[in-house]
């Protein structure tokens, strides 16, 4: 069944229904921003704990490095 509105009811549905499709793509903008900022620090984590990891296999090298050096030279 087609109900027929009057011209003041087609334009504020019409209204209505442009002003909640902008509240929709607001929501949908700031989900997006949330997403990607945990993308990000997810991101920022991983690379954090990798380059942590190469600091320290790099000492553990360097250590051993030494080590050698000294039982050689001793």
């Amino acid at each position: 069944m087609t109900e027929i509105y009057s011209k003041s009811r087609q334009r504020a549905e019409t209204a209505f229904g442009n002003l909640q499709t902008e509240f929709f793509a607001k929501n949908n903008a700031a989900g997006e921003l949330v997403s990607e900022a945990q993308a990000r620090d997810a991101k920022t984590i991983r690379l954090r704990e990798a380059r942590l990891a190469k600091e320290q296999a790099d000492r553990m090298s360097a250590t051993s490095a030494l080590l050698a050096k000294r039982s050689k030279a001793g």
